[in-house]
């Protein structure tokens, strides 16, 4: 059942993928402008980006069940993004225009790592209370082993500390070199930033198990999300991601 399961869940992901690179590049070409600030695209492009991280961990780890954690997070993500309405903000061209680009893309696979990492770790936390209270139910069965999340919970976290250390840096760079600063972009960035290298050093550094990794993980990329929301709600630049 489960090779059943993976033989016909993967095309459709693919099939998904596809379609929602397709539908980018298409209003790319229809607005003449590949905006990745604008809040729609930019949440649209991040659901994207977790979809990609998504296919790629199963493929590492031979499992899908990650999905049942992390797919309704990308969904919820992409029809956030159709409702705010995909309406590009002009970017500004040239050399400026690629950096501004490479700290966007390199900030979204962070988060999007970051994001897997909380997911293996909710999935870790659920599954050994399971095994704990010697239920053995339904999602005992259907979910990885407690290993497997473990392993993925601490390489999706390296990947995402890698990530937003870049993309932040390039953003403080950025920001000086154009003098383009937004409180509330650093703040959720390096917000972001200490959360996921905490899980890192934790692990190296502290020597933090399996299930404080987990706990942790689940718990910072929550309250990042709930950062985000809140400078969503103050912030005076509806058009844009944050």
């Amino acid at each position: 059942m489960p090779s059943r399961f993976t033989s016909l869940r993967r095309p459709s992901q693919l099939l998904g993928i596809g379609a929602h690179a397709t539908a980018l590049a298409g209003l790319t070409k229809e607005t003449g402008v590949a905006s990745l600030t604008g809040l729609g695209p930019g949440l649209s492009f991040a659901g994207l980006v977790l979809a990609i991280s998504l296919v790629v961990v199963e493929s590492l780890a031979r499992e899908v069940s990650l999905t049942l954690v992390a797919a309704p997070v990308a969904a919820l993500v992409t029809m956030t993004a159709n409702l705010a309405g995909m309406r590009p903000f002009l970017e500004p061209q040239g050399t400026r225009a690629v950096w501004l680009t490479m700290h966007i893309v390199l900030s979204f696979v962070g988060i999007a790592a970051y994001a897997t990492a909380a997911a293996a770790g909710t999935m870790y936390l659920v599954a050994r209370r399971e095994l704990k209270s010697a239920r053995f139910g339904a999602i005992f069965r259907f979910f990885p082993p407690l290993d497997t999340l473990d392993r993925v919970n601490h390489l999706a976290s390296i990947i995402g500390f890698l990530g937003l250390t870049l993309g932040v840096a390039l953003a403080t760079a950025y920001s000086f070199q154009y003098r383009a600063v937004v409180i509330p972009q650093i703040i959720w960035g390096i917000a972001a930033w200490l959360g996921v290298s905490a899980l890192v050093f934790g692990r190296l550094l502290r020597g933090w198990q399996a299930r404080r990794a987990a706990l942790m993980s689940a718990v910072t990329f929550a309250s990042v999300i709930a950062l985000y929301v809140v400078f969503r709600i103050a912030s005076l630049n509806r058009g844009q991601f944050l």
